[in-house]
């Protein structure tokens, strides 16, 4: 689909990194690699905001006849050397390392959270907020936080965070009273269960999530089913949004009928409409060593989220290379729209999305395109 408003609002050179969390630690070049898969709310002075994951990568990770990987230890940042030769660096993100029997792998870069105010219709920057950066406090974040997402509950601001460590790869929560400056609550879900994301309201009183578990294993549909096997959309429940039990019912899954959704997993946080809940997600169809992410969309049941009232299987967003073109030189991977926040405009909806996993770009949509 074609949207009037669509443009890039962040890309790498916008990240002043004398301020970063980083500096001065390592003795060694970093760059942004991206400052993509915004959060996105809105403010109690009306401005939006991103919370933005900037990657800060080394220059030059490979040195010495090593693949060096930045690590969080202790309030201060170190290198780790992996040799060379046990190490596949086809994937400009991350680096697998051999042995052990199972995937385990490095990151070539480590991700802080930026805070980025926008004016009301989220085109322009106001502000970067670096005095209020979240960065990794602890051995359960010390490889970084990635992929915040923002939800508004009643009067309080819940944002969850994935933290990356070899301990963990876990949901971290936040809270906030005016969604600028941030509390960190707890973790809140475990190993390797992307994308949370909290509903933005409450359902008999209780907080609703979706969960995105991952694993190495998963067990066939019966022959001639509408599902694929794989990663899905599951739902959670929770009094107090810190302690959360998994839903009995599932929640969206990959579809039989389409590649594209052959991995799949949440974007951005349920919001309330007349149809019921509207949801976006992302699909990934396999391709090469990163796949095609896109956005769908879907609404679910008021009541009962597990309950699909609508969804359609063309996608909402594709890659954009045309708002790439002038950061072309930048580009690592093509073929991704990531979609993570989404805000009332009026008769429209403001939604962030990372591109490229490099900038951020705002989307108004047209409520019209999810009515009945």
């Amino acid at each position: 689909m074609i949207f009037p408003i669509d443009k890039l609002v962040l890309v790498p050179d916008d990240i002043d990194l004398s301020r970063s969390p980083l500096a001065g630690h390592l003795g060694a070049e970093t760059y942004v690699l991206g400052a993509f898969n915004p959060a996105l709310t809105r403010l109690p002075n009306g401005n939006l905001l991103m919370m933005v994951r900037v990657a800060e990568a080394l220059r030059k990770p490979i040195f010495d006849g090593k693949v060096h990987a930045i690590r969080w230890d202790e309030g201060k940042y170190v290198l780790d050397a992996w040799p060379l030769e046990l190490a596949n660096t086809a994937d400009p993100r991350k680096f697998t390392i051999a042995g052990g029997g199972w995937k385990v792998m490095a990151l070539t870069s480590l991700a802080w959270l930026l805070p980025v105010e926008l004016t009301p219709d989220g085109l322009e920057v106001v502000a970067h907020h670096y005095d209020k950066v979240i960065a990794p406090q602890g051995s359960f974040q010390m490889y970084g936080l990635e992929d915040a997402r923002i939800s508004k509950v009643g009067d309080r601001w819940l944002m969850t965070t994935c933290s990356v460590s070899p301990e963990r790869h876990s949901t971290t929560l936040y809270s906030s009273h005016n969604g600028l400056d941030w509390t960190f609550e707890d973790i809140v879900l475990d190993h390797q269960n992307k994308d949370m994301l909290i509903f933005e309201g409450l359902i008999d009183g209780h907080y609703w999530a979706q969960t995105r578990p991952l694993g190495d294993l998963y067990f066939a549909y019966p022959p001639g089913s509408e599902w694929r096997a794989g990663p899905s959309i599951n739902l959670a429940t929770s009094p107090d949004a810190r302690h959360w039990k998994p839903h009995l019912n599932p929640g969206i899954r990959p579809h039989s009928a389409t590649v594209a959704t052959a991995r799949m997993g949440g974007g951005t946080p349920p919001i309330l409409t007349d149809r019921g809940w509207l949801t976006l997600w992302h699909g990934v169809e396999p391709k090469e060593i990163v796949g095609i992410y896109r956005t769908y969309w879907s609404i679910l049941d008021k009541d009962d989220p597990s309950r699909t009232i609508a969804t359609q299987h063309e996608p909402l967003l594709e890659a954009a290379p045309e708002l790439t073109r002038p950061i072309e030189d930048k580009m690592y991977v093509r073929d991704v729209v990531f979609t993570t926040g989404i805000a009332d405009g009026g008769d429209h909806y403001i939604v962030a999305s990372g591109e490229a996993d490099l900038a951020c770009r705002i989307t108004h949509i047209p409520k019209a395109t999810f009515a009945g």
